[in-house]
């Protein structure tokens, strides 16, 4: 029991630590700050059981004294900025700056056609979870607070602005100005949605016929009879999938929508958290978080190594209909096919998932792309025209190779479809060599948007700051 418990400490702290994935071991690569507010969930959690509160308590308390205590004989590598640049290795020609910063657990980012920003919190920030930026050139004021409920999606369309917490979506309606009416007010458009704190976060968007697109992350890593413990099997017809793991469309006119009213619009995917409309090819575009802990598991099956590096992070094009595998596949980006799970029969080299569809671009694993951006301004040189930047908020789980992402890459398309491979566009948000491979990184890309001018603006929901990237011939 002691075991179980504390696998569930290190889901919290893995949920703290990069927002969006789950956990296969105990990892101690925290900043000083991480550990403090990890901490006090870990005993907020143990008081929630009080038959175990008097027993565990002290093992925890023992945890965190050694906890703090490595991390203080660990020596830190101090982060390399180049204050020109924001501290980002960019393309020539392309600049970076600091609009804002300290700003909280920036998510995903939403901008007005007159330019104000919408940033969503995912931890309330003097009880407001949803800040109101202007743009000034060279840094970005809050203009406004609002919203009582954190979370991670946020999207502006027409004469509306949505945002969603971990359970609802909220609509606010935006006054000829760009201003929010009814700040304290918001319309609720869906409610009810399953939330058991593991991939929680309910990315969403709206179409051009009204459609409201919303993310419900699998409560699971792979649909196991018992989650995450070694050689268990997958359960038959996995029910996860009635609830979660998939997209599902309502109506963004209509108000007090439940799963009911809903549509499953799309199956099989374990964790979408970027999500986009390629209006190109009139289609909605994703980015999965694959699996984890195929050699914790499966030890008989797969090394450490293949477990560091598989399965893909996958960018899909869904249409109504589509089936992406969860928990029945995973896509190996190495063999470059789809591979049956080892619960349900696989060994790392049957196939499986004939009736899945094929990921357009397939990413190294544990990357964790959190942001999809499909770029239609003019001031970007012309090869970036309609094509994909994708925030990768980074690895926790890639050892013994070394964690990467922490990064955002851009995939070019033509005539709505990927052509070409991707390339690294922005890189430096860790903060250096170092702490990008120990997985210390001082800042974590998450969202993107587009400024009315053509720039990018991406967040960082570790220290919460703001960048803006412009180009110049």
């Amino acid at each position: 029991m002691i075991i179980n418990y504390f696998t569930e400490f290190n889901s919290i702290i893995i949920k703290n630590y990069i927002g969006c994935n789950s956990f296969d071991s105990i990892k101690f690569d925290f900043s000083f700050n991480d550990i403090l507010i990890t901490f006090e969930e870990i005993i907020l959690s143990i008081m929630k059981n009080r038959k175990l509160f008097v027993f565990l308590l002290p093992v925890a308390a023992v945890c965190g004294l050694l906890l703090l205590n490595a991390l203080k004989n660990d020596p830190q590598v101090k982060p390399k900025t180049d204050a020109a640049n924001a501290g980002l290795t960019l393309p020539k020609g392309f600049n970076a700056v600091v609009l804002a910063d300290n700003l909280g657990i920036t998510r995903h980012i939403a901008v007005t056609s007159k330019g104000y920003i919408y940033i969503k919190l995912n931890k309330l920030n003097d009880g407001k979870g949803i800040l109101e930026l202007h743009d000034d050139g060279d840094k970005a004021s809050v203009v406004s607070s609002f919203g009582d409920f954190p979370g991670t999606g946020i999207y502006v369309k027409g004469t509306s602005l949505y945002a969603s917490s971990d359970e609802e979506v909220f609509r606010y309606k935006l006054d000829p100005k760009d201003q929010v009416t009814n700040a304290t007010h918001p319309d609720k458009l869906v409610t009810g949605l399953i939330n058991r704190h593991e991939h929680e976060a309910k990315a969403i968007l709206v179409d051009i016929n009204d459609n409201l697109y919303v993310n419900i992350g699998a409560f699971s890593n792979s649909c196991q009879e018992k989650d995450r413990q070694k050689g268990s099997m997958g359960i038959k017809g996995c029910p996860i999938l009635d609830s979660a793991a998939g997209i599902w469309q309502f109506k963004s006119t209509k108000l007090n929508q439940h799963y009911s009213d809903g549509v499953r619009y799309a199956t099989g995917l374990r964790n979408v958290v970027g999500m986009d409309w390629n209006y190109q090819d009139n289609q909605l575009f994703v980015t999965q978080n694959g699996r984890d802990q195929l050699n914790y598991i499966f030890p008989n099956l797969y090394t450490v190594k293949q477990s560091s590096l598989l399965p893909a992070e996958c960018m899909y094009a869904l249409k109504k209909g589509d089936d992406a595998g969860w928990p029945y596949i995973y896509y190996d980006q190495i063999q470059h096919k789809k591979i049956l799970s080892p619960e349900y029969g696989g060994d790392g080299k049957k196939e499986g998932g004939q009736n899945a569809i094929d990921p357009v671009v397939a990413f190294p694993g544990h990357l964790a792309p959190v942001g999809l951006l499909f770029y239609t301004g003019n001031q970007f040189p012309e090869k970036y025209k309609n094509g994909a930047f994708i925030a990768f908020h980074g690895s926790w789980n890639r050892a013994p190779e070394p964690q990467a992402g922490y990064f955002v890459v851009f995939q070019p398309f033509k005539n709505g479809k990927p052509d070409g491979q991707w390339e690294v566009f922005a890189d430096g948000f860790s903060g250096s060599k170092a702490q990008t491979e120990s997985g210390r990184a001082e800042h974590r890309p998450c969202g993107l948007a587009q400024s009315v001018d053509g720039s990018l603006y991406v967040t960082d929901d570790v220290k919460g700051t703001l960048y803006k990237i412009t180009y110049k011939k």
